[in-house]
Parts: C-alpha cells; structure tokens; sequence
C-alpha cells in the first residue's frame, strides 16, 4: 500500500492546487485567502471468527478554501482537484463573502506568527501491506484472543493503515505541506452467554507498524478484559473515592481541554470562563502539550492557521496558565494566539506518577471506573453525571465487576480533589495519561 502514494509527488500536487486557488482569490479581488488541502490512501479490513467481514482501499482528495473580503468571510470545498473545480469553488467562497455579515475579528493570523522552522518529525512511515497480509494480521490478532478459555464469541478483528500529505497556504505567502501515516489493530470479543453476556476490546496505534504492539498481545488482552467483567454485582448508592482508569481520565483531560479552548470561552459556555491565574488542581500537577514530539500522533510544525507550534503549559502547578487559543478566539478574547488552531497537539501530565497497586491498596471501599456510557456533561456549569461500569474495591484489593450505576459530581470540583496519578499510562492517543484517583464523587447504584 505504501508504494501505491508517492507521498512527495501528492505533496506537490496538492501545493500546485493550492497556490492556484490563491492566485485565482487574488485575481477575484479578495482581501486575503487560506487554503488547505489534503489528500490521503488508506487499507481497512475487519474479520469475524476468521471470515473477511470487510476489505476496504480509500483514496480521498479534499480541497477547502476561505475567501475574506473586507471582514467578512465566505468557504467553499471540493474534492475535484481540476482548476475548474478550484476555480468554481473560489468563486463560491468569493460570493458566500460578499454577502456575509462582517466580523471585526476575521482574517488571517499575524503574518509575523507563521512558522519558519519546519524540522523533520519522523511522522512517516507507510506500512507495505498486500490485502492478503492484512487479512492474516486480523486474523492472528483475533484467534489469540478466541484462543484464551472463557471467550465464547466474538465482535471482530480489524487493521487499518494510512498514508496522507496536507497542505496549508495563506496571501501572507506561507505554502507548507506535511506527510503522516496511522496504523492500529484492534480486538473486541465476547464471554458469557445470553444475559450474563459481557465484552471488552483492545488496540494499539501509532505512526509505524514497528511501535504497534504484537497483534496476539492485543488479541490477549482483550480477552484478559473481557473475561474480568464477567458476573458483575451491583453496588449500593454513596460517596466513595473513585479510581478513573487510563480511558477515562483522558476524557477528564479532553473535558478540561474543551473548558479552555477559546471557542467555549468567547460563547460563555464553559464553567471555566475568567479563571485564568486560578488553582484548579493539586499543586503538583501540570499539563503541557509537545506538538513536535518525534512520532507524535498529533505533531506538527504548525497549526491549522499556520502558526508555529510551540511546547505551551495550560496547566502549571495546578494553576491555569493559559487557554487554548486559534488566532480567531484569541482574537475575540483580545489575547494573542497560542497556535492551537486544530486543538492540542500530543497532551502529557508531568506529576509524581504512583504505582497503580498503590492506588487500589490506599482505597478502604470505593470504584475502579474503567467504561463510562452517556454524554451527561454540562461544558457550561461543569455538571458531570454518566453511567458507568467498573471494579469494586474493598481493603486495597479489586473484589467484583460491577455495572449498571452512575458517578456524578462537578468538573471543577473533580479536578480540585485529584489526590493523584498512576503510573499505568495510556500512550496510544494524542492525549497521555495513568489512572485518576479522585476523592469523594456520588455513586447511584
């Protein structure tokens, strides 16, 4: 699949279309122009109890165009990479301008802001894979895990791997692609029969085939996490300490992203509107992103506004250190951009990690959430309250699965009682975190 996209070819392509669109908004009379483009080739293929259930080989193309007329601001995209095409949708992005309302704060980020250093972040590495390879790796992963004894079903293997190259360019003359690859493998399966029935998945990402984890590690671990649900309890209604595993306090994370990115702050729809300075959390936690981080699944030399990227600190000794900004929010918030248009880049907790067994043995009765249902999130008051399911605990030690109860509590109430992290970190996002012990949050049985 690899050789099948000539990443550099594709790179120059996708500029040529790009400086086109720009020279054509130009010539339209447009006060300025951004421009991205992308084009990526990918391989997907799923297997159930050994059969092929899909194969799937994608090529897409996609071109967007903003035109600013004054301060008023029209888009329009295509995915025929044709000049007439471009032509046709620069026009549309022209005219959509001229008859929307203007907004003080559009345009361009600052010319001197763009980025200048593009250093290579090894992000890629297209994976040589025939269908019929793929098709084996699916398979391998699964039957590792429909081998282990108490799996009785199961939902699927799959493979995915991509190649892409995206380009930016803007009228302050800027012009800049990037090429990345993505590859994961993936098991979800089945223990138990009819209402007694429980199933649990796993996976592992990354920019290169050589750091995925080995497919039957995957196969088995899933399996592990599957069989631990079985027989579960249900628990009876009170406060008790709360353990987030690893998935879940990456959502914690993307909550408190969400609470400071510029967009909520300038709508007045988070709860943490105005707190810029304050202490959120424990003193001993920081949150940074590292967006040029070699291999980074989310790195890059610059945002989508094409700013350059730096390491920013949105959380320094528990304090709120800055928000999350794009040139546009920053804009409307009269603050400086911190080039995070297209959001956080390779998010990681500095903090005394504890060891995971730690955690559980400090823990005299309380819940190990490991899978939360429902979105009962409130981004303006901070309201937290999802169905959930997990492990009790009783005397520092996992006694039973349980299920079928809701956690409830206030973001900004959560994140001031974390009491701490563990150490069992979750690498395969663009967000990285261990375990959240959180003090004292309501459990309705």
């Amino acid at each position: 699949m690899g050789e099948a996209f000539n990443a550099q070819r594709e790179q120059q392509r996708l500029e040529a279309q790009a400086a086109y669109a720009l020279e054509q908004a130009h010539q339209l009379g447009a006060s300025a122009c951004e421009v991205g483009a992308s084009a990526q080739h990918g391989m997907q293929v799923s297997v159930r109890l050994g059969d092929v259930e899909t194969m799937e080989l994608a090529t897409d193309l996609g071109i967007g165009v903003t035109v600013y007329v004054g301060k008023r601001k029209g888009s329009a995209s295509t995915s025929d990479g044709s000049e007439a095409a471009i032509r046709e949708t620069v026009a549309k992005a022209y005219d959509i301008a001229r008859y929307t309302g203007e907004d003080e704060h559009a345009g361009l980020a600052p010319a001197e802001s763009m980025a200048s250093d593009f250093g290579d972040l090894d992000l890629y590495h297209p994976w040589a894979l025939e269908p019929d390879q793929a098709i084996d790796i699916a398979r391998r992963c699964e039957a590792a895990g429909t081998a282990v004894a108490g799996i009785t079903n199961s939902e699927g293997a799959s493979l995915s791997s991509g190649v892409g190259v995206s380009v930016y360019g803007n009228s302050h003359g800027f012009l800049q692609g990037t090429t990345g690859s993505s590859h994961s493998v993936a098991c979800r399966l089945i223990a138990g029969s009819g209402d007694s029935m429980q199933r649990d998945v796993d996976y592992s990402s990354a920019r290169s085939a050589d750091d995925l984890r080995s497919v039957e590690e995957v196969g088995q671990r899933a399996a592990a996490n599957t069989l631990a649900r079985l027989a579960p309890r249900k628990v009876t209604t009170g406060r008790y300490p709360i353990i987030f595993a690893p998935r879940m306090a990456i959502g914690l994370v993307g909550n408190l992203l969400g609470a400071i990115a510029g967009g909520a702050l300038y709508r007045e729809a988070s709860f943490l509107c105005d707190t810029l300075g304050q202490q959120l959390l424990p003193e001993w936690f920081s949150l940074y992103e590292s967006p040029r981080e070699r291999r980074g699944l989310r790195s890059a030399n610059f945002d989508s506004d094409g700013v350059a990227t730096r390491n920013n600190r949105f959380i320094e000794q528990g304090t709120l250190a800055q928000y999350l900004l794009s040139s546009y929010s920053a804009r409307r918030l009269g603050l400086a951009t911190t080039a995070n248009a297209g959001g956080a880049r390779n998010v990681r907790i500095e903090a005394p990690f504890s060891r995971y067994q730690e955690l559980i043995g400090s823990i005299e009765r309380g819940v190990i959430v490991t899978e939360m249902m429902g979105q009962g999130v409130n981004a303006v008051t901070g309201d937290y309250s999802r169905g959930a399911a997990g492990f009790w605990v009783e005397q520092g030690e996992i006694q039973y699965p349980i299920e079928g109860f809701t956690v409830a509590g206030n973001l900004r109430e959560m994140f001031a009682q974390l009491k701490a992290v563990g150490d069992d970190v979750d690498q395969r996002g663009n967000i990285h975190s261990g375990s959240w012990w959180i003090d004292g949050m309501t459990v309705a049985g």
